[in-house]
């Protein structure tokens, strides 16, 4: 043995396979040609600070290993395939370009070795092939399902060797296959986003209208991965949800759309169908390829009409009620279960003196205190629409009939408004113009003690440790007042394809719809702070489950049927009557109206839609 080395430069015997005054080289048994690409790391979408991922801490791992046997004995050399191949994986995770220059580069063999070894794993099937030019003379490489599937065989490998011969502490059951990456191999795991072979051709790239919430944006900053997946450029442009619904709609006027791929927010089903503004999606592609089953069933059933599905769900994010169990806990308080004991909470937690206030919640004028009322509404057992009753609920299988009347001047109704009023003497000062996100922020900050939020709006203070809430916060769903059952309202966005789009993009466009809502890339979006999931088995993966509490809450709603749609049913005349309760009951919030005249007023302008 020699003494160590510092550093390693060079090779002991002929040229360097870097070799910077070369621009191209010749590997035409294998088709290959070099376009040394830059390549940009992918951001991290909401908190940069985020560390790698199970893959990327098995292959640095292997790759200090092999730095530190390396640099220890002059006479090792580590094999060029392991090079190529962990360098080549750690790229695929982190979304970067490679080519065969680079890939040669880092396999510490001299040049014309690396060609043949780089040449034999193409021919073994471990390293996949795209181009990136129209002459096809410039390829990408990518790792093959077959190496993917060695390295999560490895990783686990890995993991019981360090287990067994050099005596690390076994890890609990439910963690014990994460680390090294190893749990990719269990039943319930989900291998990562893989490469299309086969690259998706749509002139210009593919265009995407989006939602600007926290999901679409991690959707966004994982960009240049999905455009390495699909081999695709990718512009997507992002609206407010009023405005995203304007530019859906002025789309559809258009002789051709201007975008492949719409998201829809589930509650405007209804309306851009009858419009025309959405294609059917059993048109275009084989809906059994999405499997249906693996969907939560409210959220696929949100996405159709008429017996036909017109969008694919994105995100599922009910509403919750978020609460501080360290609050709750130093105030000797349960979890409320009814909307009376809510108050109660809320009355005890609330302390306007020392800054804290009882509970924040949606209730602005317009379409967010609209959305408070509908869901208030199922507080208590009622439906905006006299929807036939159903064992869990109610049905929402015939809206397309469009047979249903609004239902607002009730009992319920009134329960619910009297609810609201007294809920107002509890919330911040300002929580009348408090909305989407200003209900969220004072929660986070600590200032509030209670929230009613949809699941999307989690990272605001699950992926912020100076926030007072940040691993104290219990999930809920709606708690129930008389006549009524917990219920998790779902909200949430399908993505769809609009009826005006050409038809010569529209099956790519379909295959990259495909792909943004598969498992693999849902939980790819929960890894980046997403904490929207509307599937059963990114819910089920133990490893998107040790990131956050919220999927297994959601989760066990699911199981108890109290995810349910029908609070806000999506015929074509739900955004008015969203806006117009959103009207009338904050006149009534302000004190200008009392509740039996605003349930009244609001009933008689519901009625004037149908």
């Amino acid at each position: 043995m020699t003494r160590p080395k510092t550093s390693r430069t060079s090779e002991s015997s002929g040229a360097s396979a870097t070799r910077p005054h070369r621009t191209t080289f010749g590997m035409n048994k294998m088709g290959l040609s070099d376009a040394r690409a830059a390549a940009t790391p992918v951001a991290s979408p909401i908190a940069p600070s985020v560390a790698p991922g199970d893959a990327l801490r098995l292959i640095g791992f292997l790759d200090e290993l092999c730095e530190e046997v390396e640099g220890t004995i002059d006479l090792i050399q580590t094999d060029a395939h392991l090079r190529m191949a962990l360098t080549l994986l750690r790229n695929h995770f982190e979304g970067r370009t490679v080519t065969p220059t680079s890939l040669i580069g880092a396999s510490r063999v001299p040049y014309a070795t690396a060609t043949r070894r780089l040449r034999a794993m193409v021919d073994a099937g471990l390293i996949e092939q795209r181009p990136r030019t129209p002459s096809g003379k410039s390829f990408s490489l990518h790792p093959s399902p077959d190496l993917l599937d060695a390295w999560t065989q490895l990783a686990d490998r890995v993991r019981r060797l360090t287990d067994t011969r050099l005596g690390t502490p076994k890890n609990d059951p439910a963690t014990e296959d994460y680390y090294y990456g190893g749990s990719y191999r269990t039943a319930q795991s989900l291998p990562p986003l893989q490469v299309r072979p086969d690259p998706l051709r749509l002139a210009g790239g593919l265009r995407v209208l989006a939602h600007g919430d926290p999901t679409f944006m991690v959707m966004d900053n994982l960009k240049r991965q999905f455009e390495q997946s699909i081999g695709l450029s990718i512009h997507q442009r992002a609206f407010s949800i009023d405005r995203l619904r304007d530019e859906a709609l002025r789309n559809a006027e258009r002789t051709a759309s201007r975008y492949d791929i719409v998201a829809v927010d589930l509650p405007w089903l209804g309306e851009f169908v009858e419009k025309g503004v959405l294609l059917p999606l059993d048109e275009v592609i084989d809906v059994a390829r999405l499997d249906p089953a693996d969907f939560h069933t409210a959220g696929w059933q949100a996405t159709h009409w008429g017996g036909h599905p017109y969008g694919v769900p994105a995100q599922t994010t009910p509403e919750l009620l978020f609460y501080r169990k360290d609050m709750f806990a130093q105030a000797g308080l349960e979890p409320p279960a009814t909307t009376d004991a809510l108050l109660a909470a809320a009355r005890a937690l609330h302390d306007p003196v020392r800054g804290v206030h009882g509970i924040a919640w949606n209730a602005a004028r317009g379409t967010a205190l609209g959305h408070t009322v509908l869901m208030t509404l199922a507080d208590f057992g009622q439906p905006v629409l006299d929807l036939p009753a159903i064992a869990g609920g109610y049905d929402c299988a015939d809206l397309a009939s469009g047979d249903h009347r609004p239902t607002i001047d009730t009992d319920a109704g009134l329960a619910a408004a009297e609810f609201l009023l007294e809920l107002l003497a509890y919330s911040p000062p300002d929580i009348l113009s408090m909305s989407w996100y200003e209900r969220i922020r004072p929660y986070a900050a600590g200032s509030v003690a209670m929230a009613y939020g949809y699941t999307l709006l989690a990272p605001y203070f699950e992926l912020d440790p100076a926030s007072p809430a940040c691993g104290q916060t219990g999930f809920l769903p709606h708690p129930p007042g008389p006549g009524g059952t917990p219920v998790a309202p779902v909200g949430g966005y399908a993505l769809g394809l609009p009826a005006n789009l050409a038809p010569e993009r529209r099956a790519a466009a379909a295959e990259a719809l495909a792909v943004f809502t598969s498992p693999e890339a849902q939980k790819l979006f929960v890894q980046n702070g997403s904490r929207t999931n509307p599937r059963y088995s990114v819910g089920a993966d133990p490893e998107v489950r040790r990131i956050s509490p919220i999927f297994e809450a959601v989760e066990a709603m699911s199981w108890r049927d109290e995810l349910q749609f029908w609070p806000r049913p999506p015929v074509p005349q739900i955004t008015e009557i969203i806006r117009i309760c959103g009207e009338e009951f904050h006149d009534m919030l302000r004190g200008l109206h009392s509740p039996r005249d605003t349930l009244r007023k609001a009933q008689s302008r519901a009625d004037a839609l149908f």
